[in-house]
């Protein structure tokens, strides 16, 4: 697919990665959609890139069907869903106040997991809807993971295991839905710039970053834009998970 003749959704598009994706696709040429709960930030973000934004709350059946109704409708067709919603939690299985509060790691999981499962699911009716193109294709999916999901540290049980199905999806979701000519992706960031980690001490940051082996610093939202837009681009990528980490693999 060209990215110029994209039809975009982007989950999370009112900041980090998501913003950063949805900017550039833009760019490119593409008709994006952002989704996100922070209306004011979404609707702001839309606006200065040319885009359209739907408030969406990703685990909510109701709420992101109507979205996609609404991208839909403001696009004329969906051909590419890009998930970037999602919260980290941090928190030990068992800390100094007691056990892992269990609604914390429901919401983690129902935010990462579920959720882009959720826009996933409805994004892939309507894509399946398309006129075929080169080799049957209709459109791409592509999730979130995280390299936690590989090697989740202290404290990120509920995050890394959400992620860790963020893999595990791949290639069933991508299997599920070769018939429609739909490719299913996932990158896996490292350590990125987004505005949580932008909120920690410099020092900090540095401390990170000399973890990363090759390039030593932290990701560029806008890497992970240019992968997004490569995974759309590239017919040939499918079911399958990319580490964008610098090399960096945490003890």
């Amino acid at each position: 697919m060209r990215i110029d003749q994209t039809a975009a959704i982007v989950t999370g598009g009112a900041s980090g990665l998501g913003e950063a994706t949805a900017r550039h696709f833009r760019e490119m040429g593409a008709q994006v959609t952002l989704l996100d709960r922070d209306a004011t930030r979404g609707a702001q973000v839309a606006r200065e890139i040319g885009a359209t934004f739907a408030e969406t709350d990703v685990t909510d059946a109701e709420s992101v069907a109507a979205a996609v109704a609404q991208a839909k409708e403001d696009m004329g067709r969906i051909t590419a869903a890009i998930n970037c919603a999602g919260i980290a939690t941090g928190e030990k299985t068992l800390g100094k106040a007691g056990p892992h509060d269990l609604s914390a790691f429901q919401r983690t999981i129902d935010i990462n997991l579920v959720g882009s499962f959720n826009v996933a699911r409805l994004a892939a009716a309507e894509i399946a809807r398309n006129a075929e193109g080169a080799d049957g294709a209709r459109g791409v999916i592509v999730n979130t993971a995280s390299i936690a999901a590989f090697e989740g540290q202290k404290g990120q049980a509920a995050y890394a295991a959400s992620k860790g199905g963020i893999v595990g999806l791949s290639m069933p979701m991508a299997r599920d839905l070769a018939r429609d000519g739909i490719r299913v992706m996932a990158i896996a960031p490292g350590i990125f710039l987004t505005p949580m980690m932008q909120g920690l001490p410099p020092e900090v940051q540095d401390g990170l970053a000399q973890d990363v082996t090759f390039p030593k610093r932290l990701g560029d939202p806008a890497e992970y834009a240019a992968l997004a837009r490569f995974i759309v681009e590239c017919d040939y990528l499918n079911g399958t998970v990319i580490r964008l980490d610098g090399a960096l693999r945490m003890q």
